[in-house]
């Protein structure tokens, strides 16, 4: 009896960002993701000297893994920063059960993503900023990197001022929810 041979199991995952935008793509990667609303071809390639890159557009991109801690990830991507998470789309229906659940909760923290120099503060105490909207320039390993809002409200506490030094994970802001 002839055993058929076995298929690869494909499995849906969902790269959540920072701002709770969701990029849905299919393990193992396949060449071609949906971004934009487009499909795009997209190439994962490593060099004989061990150097990652991200072949787009047929431009090459130096990828690199800052941290991987649990489903988190920090990664780094021609010298930016990008943090997200990687959820199953059980693990996403969940995690925005409880944050629906948390909504209760009017304040919202938003932390470093990683050490570096406050070279900006782009709000003011007591002013409104959107989800998504820039709020602090954070410089690390001499790039400028931007980080915003996740949330839509008024700023309640900044806690750092410009030329401070911060930690990962220190709390920059405080904003209670609109």
């Amino acid at each position: 009896m002839a055993r058929a041979a076995k298929k690869k199991k494909t499995t849906s995952l969902i790269a959540l960002s920072a701002t709770n935008k969701a990029y849905e793509f299919k393990k193992p990667l396949e060449k071609k993701i949906k971004y934009q609303g487009e499909v795009v071809e997209i190439k994962l390639h490593e060099d004989s000297k061990g150097f990652s890159y991200i072949v787009w557009k047929k431009k090459k991109y130096l990828l690199d893994v800052i941290e991987k801690k649990q489903n988190r990830y920090t990664i780094m991507i021609n010298g930016v920063w990008h943090s997200f998470t990687v959820e199953t789309p059980i693990s996403l229906k969940r995690k925005r059960y409880l944050e629906q659940q948390n909504n209760s909760s009017s304040s919202v923290s938003i932390e470093a993503p990683m050490p570096g120099k406050i070279i900006d503060i782009m709000v003011e105490e007591g002013g409104e900023v959107k989800e998504g909207e820039p709020i602090i320039i954070l410089e690390a390993m001499k790039m400028q990197n931007e980080i915003t809002s996740h949330v839509t409200g008024i700023i309640h506490a900044i806690s750092v001022k410009k030329n401070d030094s911060v930690m990962k994970d220190d709390v920059l802001i405080e904003i209670k929810r609109a």
